[in-house]
């Protein structure tokens, strides 16, 4: 019976359990397109608790098995030059790339937007989050987490010496109750919008140093830069991005789309009809991947093979691969790795939280008063006890094929 106790405590503590619960209200009518109103923040709470050889901190010092980070304190976990930023929402769009100079992800966010005659032209302008800050319409801080599985740091950077994380399968963004239609005379929550399903969380490993470093200034300190001891992780891969609910379109996102958006078949050449967008499928999401300024005035945000077929804005819009929930939920044999870690290191991870606007269900009227409640989390294990049969009482027996005599 200990023994069984003891397994059971094991496989719950090999689970990282991350609870990122966000508010996200909305004053008045959302839009990437021709409102792009802000979305008000007023409660967002990140709960991380760590498994077996992790530990984790907000604030390059205290290191632990639980830490909580909020619009609150999120500006003074640590006060050697945090740039931590918790601002109000508005759509943006990236595709990961981080700025060896600045060590900040690069946002690309609506410059200018007007009907086409098959959609909307678009031009776009990157945030402008420097070295010493960031910019405005999103929320983002620094997680530090240090993995104590072997002894041996690894100075260079190769993945194949780093150890595979999991999206844990609970991970989801949905609608609170709490955010109910006032318009819609409900007081008890409404359905989703599509907001919802716009939703993207980033994470952009920085930089590590060794596990036995303990001076806070030199962890929360580390950039893309690098330095004695420090090994760059930002000019080696893109951020992780994660893309929840991407079979998920609401009825009035799909209605907006079928109206606005018309095939292309040139610069100037619009006939035909969009490629079909229904619910419980996976499309893409073509996301700004440079600066459209006004040199640029022939983007739509339709733009793309699936939607109205055109493929002459490929050099602004790309196809982005994010982590979807259709891959999260893949169980078994087939499960795939959400980041790597290096053993024996402290990880300086960028987190980022935004709205994604060229996502197809982030259309105008989505809508007034709901609220988004946010929850992730992280496992080694690769497999789900569903996945290995697995029997806390510890008194199943093997199949009788493998039984044997």
């Amino acid at each position: 019976m200990k023994r069984n106790r003891n397994q059971e405590k094991r496989v719950k503590k090999l689970i990282l359990t991350t609870g990122l619960f966000a508010v996200l209200l909305v004053a008045s009518t959302y839009a990437w397109f021709i409102g792009m109103e802000k979305v008000a923040v007023s409660a967002f709470d990140v709960k991380i608790k760590a498994i077996d050889g992790l530990a984790l901190s907000v604030d390059g010092a205290k290191f632990g098995e639980e830490v909580t980070i909020n619009k609150t304190n999120f500006d003074t976990v640590y006060t050697n030059d945090n740039q931590n930023v918790w601002g109000d929402l508005i759509p943006m769009s990236s595709v990961g790339i981080v700025n060896n100079t600045t060590s900040k992800l690069v946002l690309y966010e609506k410059a200018s937007l007007t009907a086409s005659d098959g959609g909307y032209r678009i031009m776009a302008s990157q945030v402008e989050n420097t070295a010493d800050k960031e910019g405005e319409g999103y929320v983002a801080f620094d997680l530090f987490i240090k993995n104590l599985s072997g002894e041996e740091y690894y100075t260079n950077y190769n993945p194949l010496n780093e150890e595979a994380i999991y999206l844990t399968t609970d991970s989801a963004v949905t609608v609170a109750a709490a955010g109910a239609d006032a318009s819609a005379g409900d007081e008890e929550g409404v359905a989703g919008t599509g907001i919802e399903n716009s939703v993207r969380v980033g994470f952009a490993q920085i930089a590590r140093v060794k596990a036995d470093v303990t001076d806070q200034n030199t962890i929360t300190g580390l950039d893309c830069q690098g330095g004695e001891g420090v090994t760059v992780i930002c000019d080696q891969r893109v951020a992780q991005i994660w893309e929840p609910n991407d079979k998920d379109h609401v009825q009035n996102a799909i209605n907006w789309y079928g109206k606005s958006c018309k095939g292309r078949t040139g610069v100037a050449a619009w006939s035909g009809a969009c490629g079909t967008v229904a619910d419980d499928n996976a499309y893409p999401t073509y996301a700004i991947s440079t600066v459209i300024d006004d040199s640029v005035t022939t983007v739509d945000v339709y733009d793309g093979a699936a939607y109205n077929g055109y493929a002459g804005s490929a050099t602004y819009l790309t196809s982005y691969d994010y982590f979807t929930d259709t891959e999260k939920d893949v169980s078994g044999e087939g499960r795939k790795a959400f980041m790597t870690l290096a053993p024996n290191s402290i990880t300086k991870v960028r987190v980022y939280v935004w709205i994604e606007g060229q996502d197809i269900d982030n259309y105008d009227f989505a809508q007034l008063g709901q609220a988004i409640s946010v929850n992730f989390g992280f496992t080694k294990e690769k497999f789900t006890g569903t996945d290995v049969n697995y029997d806390p009482t510890g008194t199943a027996t093997l199949p009788s094929d493998v039984r044997g005599n």
